[in-house]
């Protein structure tokens, strides 16, 4: 993963961030067999007794597609705000209300994007159980998640890519 996606040179995060490393994590996406082997494993931080696997818009939507094939959960696919035209849906693919939401992220940097998308799902009546990642780039997510009454679960810490690379 880390040969595959790790790049180098000057990236602004969404977080307003400036990083000298970057995780592209669409060259990680676009890969069939890498793909099917992380969701194969992150399937495995996907907790019993959920409804429904919540894919974060956009990265996170072939993550949350492949790992419901494997773990034959239904997914849905949650917009970073509700669209402004035909159904106002702020996900598509099913019933929000009343679900337990497993929410699906590939990286996860300051984690404010999946603190807004889980405080939309909540007002949708959504009950977010887990969120889960491929990616914690250790840099304040899980604390800011923490705080939001988030439990977040990584398949791999920036710390562990780097070292298994190393």
């Amino acid at each position: 993963m880390y040969e595959r996606a790790h790049i180098t040179g000057t990236f602004t995060l969404r977080s307003g961030a400036t990083s000298n490393e970057y995780f592209d994590k669409y060259l990680l996406e676009a890969d069939p067999v890498l793909l099917r082997d992380i969701c194969g494993e992150l399937a495995g931080l996907v907790p019993a007794g959920i409804d429904a696997l919540a894919g974060l818009e956009m990265g996170a939507i072939p993550v949350a597609t492949m790992l419901s094939q494997l773990t034959g959960m239904p997914a849905r696919f949650v917009r970073k705000k509700a669209k402004e035209y035909g159904t106002a849906k702020l996900a598509e693919g099913g019933v929000l209300a009343g679900q337990r939401l497993c929410v699906v992220e590939d990286v996860v940097t300051s984690g404010g994007q999946i603190v807004e998308s889980c405080d939309a799902l909540r007002a949708e009546r959504a009950e977010i159980v887990r969120v889960v990642c491929v990616i914690d780039r250790e840099s304040g997510g899980r604390e800011n998640l923490a705080a939001a009454g988030l439990d977040l679960h990584a398949l791999f810490t920036m710390t562990e890519l780097k070292a298994a690379a190393g």
